[in-house]
């Protein structure tokens, strides 16, 4: 093996307080069985000399940090109440405590002396290609302070796999365990840190902030990270400013000056969050103060506890504080540790003797004086005063400066350690100090499981423990500013818990101040991105018609489903729509059923006036009781089929509504169609239209073979395209419930066959409207047909270009208008005889009329006979003339003598014959 030998850090000794020696460079140590080590950043810059050329040479520092100091003295405790206790069984725990000065360099110079080997006078590391033998100088490591330094750390300690127990590393990269297989942490990642600030954010109502980070890897790594999760959660960040991670760097200042202006300009940002160290933040609120920057601001674990921050003179103007730090536990030996500090020996505590002599420096100063004072002495400027006692010991002052998150978190990491020892020394003699290695604790390290208030924690696969955040509010009590917790944040579940109603209320105050790039769009509205890069910044516009959003800040309104629900424009839900049929509550509707009421009691009437007078010759002549009866019972049927166009449409009624109506008249038409063939064959005197409608008139056959021609069209219309229910949705806030007729073709076969039946019953009608005037039935069905006709014609594009519930009412109105015309014009000029004009309705006034009409139709009829026989029109003339006054009134003889001719005699139809074509004509009636 090749042996490098580490030689003592040799300074020069014209500067003070360097090391001579590598245990000069501890800052507190104490034997033990297993020691442990610990890198603390109990100083917050290292001093960098002026001359030229630079020396490698490691220098004092600067900035001693009481909260840092105070997590020393906590591992100290910690492994002394061990020590104490019979948790390791007669092993006892030694450490070895070095100050990095928040400086890589620094702790790898301890790191180095962490790897020598054990009991190595000269301090020397052996290179070997197997460490698994390999016994260094400590077990295990509790820090560092930073996680720029524990990255760089932990990557030379991987390399003999000695275990790192981070208290206060919180970068999100440390969870790698490929790049960090050694490195664990007792506090949450800053995933859960960022995830809980954003959570918080989005809670408040906020979306447009600012960030502050330091320019180191904790800084970048957890802008990082925050960056991601602002993003996922529509966080926008108005700006980010990036300070030196040194105090020491010559553009810090500016650098801060420039943030400060950055947060004054920007008006519209009221929410900070700050990622920094401690003295960056003191150095970053004093010129805030100076500039009376009124903010919110989001205080990462690293400062959000700091005592030294929250009693700067005039905090109160910044606005407010509101952080996440660590979980803290049960501290009260810790703190009963503290106030017997002062009777513990300092021999081998670097880092107490120089409280001490700082007590002894700044002894004059109070409050917040004295703890700047502490702050700005360097280990040069206490070379004098050192092993002087002071005046006297503030007792306090360290209890004042407790940050009860980290204290709690390293204790904690010291147990673990602790805890994975006693595991390793089950069966094993750990007094002798070979007895495991470094790697073989890290194993058992991963196992391990602590009870921290009554609770088991332990390490997760990425070497985290998995503890909760507290929610801290700077908060003025009584004239201080107060650090309280006003929630717990599980990082787990990702939600806050709160203490009480009280804390409840000043976490939920929050959200009066306003940070955002847009005024939240509400409810109704949708976000519309204009030209800034940032989807924060947009303007607010209306949802459009059927669209709603129902949430604030919606990048999207979201569609009503259109069949069944609507929204006005900037609606915050949909509504369903209204159904519309023409309800039985419907004013036009119960108009509409009271006339087909009216048309039920008028056919009822003119049935029981019909039956009164069956014996008449008015109801004889309009082909007996049976027939009226069926053409009733057709309108009865007509009026009835009214009803199934009002209501809510179902199958049956879309189905029965149109058959019955088409099937009813089409039975009424027949019927008058084959009275008014009976009429005309009455009437007729004419031979040739006397043959035609003997051969036509046959009246069962007639009416059944109309009727079932009907039934055909409707059985094969229902079969094969029935009308069904249909949903219109043509009105934008309405469901129109309408039967669908299923086929038009359909429907309009059924009406146009109604129209053929009706046209040849009007034509049939009109051939003898020139019947006697006192019984012209014949002129009312022309009327009626007449009637009907003009209300299908102006049906037909009212029915086409309407729409709406009332649609059914136009085919009702229509039905009324024809069935009433038809009826009206049948039945009503008979019930007129019937009840006011009982004289004409006996059988001898109906003969008498039959026979004033009969004889002149037969005189028109032998007018016309002997027009036939004529030879010429001159000779017509010469007869008639001669007929009428030559006439013989015994035989009925015409003597005329044709020139050139004979005398011959002409017959002439005698009265008799007249008299007996009446009475046939009144028989065929």
């Amino acid at each position: 093996f090749v042996i490098f030998l580490i030689p003592c850090f040799v300074i020069s000794t014209d500067i003070a307080l360097s090391c001579r020696n590598a245990d000069d460079f501890m800052g507190a140590s104490s034997p033990g069985d297993i020691v442990i080590g610990g890198l603390f950043a109990v100083h917050s810059e290292m001093l960098h000399p002026e001359e030229e050329p630079i020396k490698p040479v490691i220098q004092n520092c600067a900035g001693f940090e009481i909260q840092v100091f105070l997590q020393t003295l906590a591992m100290i405790h910690a492994i002394e109440t061990i020590n104490n206790s019979t948790l390791l069984s007669g092993v006892t725990l030694g450490y070895e405590i070095y100050d990095t000065c928040a400086e890589v360099t620094k702790a790898m110079a301890s790191a180095l002396r962490f790897l020598s080997k054990f009991n190595s006078s000269e301090d020397d590391v052996e290179f070997k290609c197997n460490y698994s033998d390999y016994v260094p100088r400590v077990k295990a490591v509790t820090g560092a302070s930073y996680s720029e330094v524990s990255m760089a750390v932990s990557r030379l300690l991987a390399l003999q796999l000695i275990p790192q127990v981070s208290p206060a590393s919180s970068a999100e990269i440390l969870s790698d365990k490929i790049r960090f297989p050694s490195f664990f942490r007792t506090i949450p990642s800053d995933f859960h840190q960022t995830r809980a600030m954003t959570r918080l954010i989005c809670e408040s109502g906020w979306n447009w902030i600012g960030v502050i980070a330091t320019d180191d890897d904790n800084g970048r790594f957890a802008l990082e990270s925050f960056g991601v999760q602002a993003m996922v959660n529509n966080v926008c960040i108005a700006f980010k400013e990036m300070l030196p991670a040194y105090l020491s760097d010559s553009t810090f200042h500016t650098k801060v000056d420039l943030a400060i202006e950055k947060i004054v300009k920007e008006t519209g940002v009221n929410v900070i969050v700050v990622f920094m160290r401690q003295f960056h933040v003191l150095k970053l609120f004093k010129k805030a103060i100076e500039r009376n920057v009124n903010k919110i601001w989001i205080a990462s674990d690293n400062w959000s506890a700091a005592v030294k921050i929250s009693t700067i003179p005039n905090i109160r103007q910044l606005g407010t504080v509101v952080g996440f730090g660590f979980k803290s536990g049960d501290i009260s030996s810790f703190q009963e540790f503290l106030r017997n500090l002062h009777e513990k020996p300092t021999e081998n505590n670097k880092l107490l003797r120089e409280y001490i002599m700082l007590l002894s420096v700044c002894a004059h100063l109070d409050n917040h004086d004295f703890q700047t004072c502490i702050a700005n002495q360097s280990q040069d400027n206490l070379l004098e005063n050192d092993g002087s006692k002071p005046q006297f010991w503030r007792g306090d002052f360290l209890s004042a400066n407790i940050e009860p998150g980290f204290i709690h978190s390293t204790i904690l990491a010291v147990y673990a350690i602790a805890h994975a020892i006693k595991r390793q020394c089950k069966d094993r003699d750990c007094k002798d100090p070979s007895a495991f290695t470094p790697w073989e604790l890290l194993e058992e390290l991963k196992k391990v499981i602590v009870i921290d208030d009554d609770k088991e924690v332990k390490f997760d696969s990425n070497g985290d423990m998995s503890t909760s955040y507290d929610v801290l509010l700077w908060k003025e009590i009584d004239g201080h500013m107060q650090i309280t917790t006003v929630a717990e944040y599980d990082a787990e579940k990702g939600g806050f818990i709160f203490v009480d109603e009280e804390k409840k209320k000043d976490f939920l105050a929050l959200k009066k101040v306003q940070s955002t790039c847009s005024q939240h769009c509400r409810p109704g509205q949708v976000k519309k991105v204009t030209e800034s890069p940032h989807t924060c910044c947009y303007e607010c516009v209306y949802c459009p018609e059927n669209h709603y959003s129902n949430q604030t800040d919606m990048d999207y309104c979201y569609r009503c489903n259109n069949k069944t629900y609507w929204a006005p424009i900037n609606s915050t839900t949909c509504y369903r729509k209204t159904i519309y049929f023409l309800a039985w509550t419907d004013w036009f509707a119960i108009f509409l059923l009271l006339l087909s009421a009216f048309g039920v009691v008028l056919v009822l009437s003119i049935c029981v006036i019909f039956t009164k007078n069956l014996d008449t010759p008015v109801v004889k002549a309009s082909g007996g009781l049976t027939v009226c009866y069926i053409i009733l019972f057709s309108h009865f049927l007509i009026f009835l089929s009214t009803v199934f166009f009002i209501d809510v449409p179902t199958e049956f009624k879309c189905k029965t509504r149109q058959a019955l109506f088409g099937i009813s008249f089409t039975l009424c038409i027949s019927c008058i169609l084959i009275k008014s063939l009976k009429i005309l064959l009455a009437f007729s005197f004419d031979p040739k239209l006397q043959n035609f409608l003997k051969c036509m008139y046959k009246p069962i056959p007639t009416v059944v073979t109309c009727t079932g021609i009907q039934v055909i069209i409707c059985t094969f219309w229902l079969i094969f395209r029935t009308p069904f229910v249909n949903q219109n949705f043509s009105i934008p806030r309405a469901i129109i419930l309408e039967c669908n007729e299923g086929s038009i073709v359909a429907f309009g076969i059924m009406l146009g066959y109604i129209a053929a039946l009706a046209f040849i019953c009007f034509i049939f009608a009109f051939k003898g409207r020139k019947l006697p005037e006192n019984y012209n039935e014949a002129k009312f069905i022309t009327f009626g047909m007449l009637i009907y006709f003009i209300a299908w014609i102006v049906f037909i594009p009212v029915y086409a270009t309407t729409f709406g519930k009332y649609l059914p009412a136009v085919e009702i109105i229509v039905v009324l208008i024809s069935n009433y015309g038809i009826l009206c014009c049948t039945f009503l000029p008979k019930c007129y005889i019937i009840i006011y004009k009982q004289e004409t309705n006996t059988k001898s006034a109906f003969l008498k009329m039959v026979y004033t009409y009969s004889s002149k139709s037969a005189s028109s009829v032998a007018v016309s006979q002997v027009s036939l026989d004529s030879k010429s029109s001159s000779l017509q003339t010469t007869i008639t003339d001669s007929c009428k006054t030559e006439n013989d009134s015994v035989n009925g003889s015409c003597h005329f003598q044709v020139p050139g001719q004979p005398l011959k005699k002409g017959k002439v139809l005698p009265k008799i014959a007249a008299r007996t074509a009446v009475r046939k004509r009144v028989s065929s009636i």
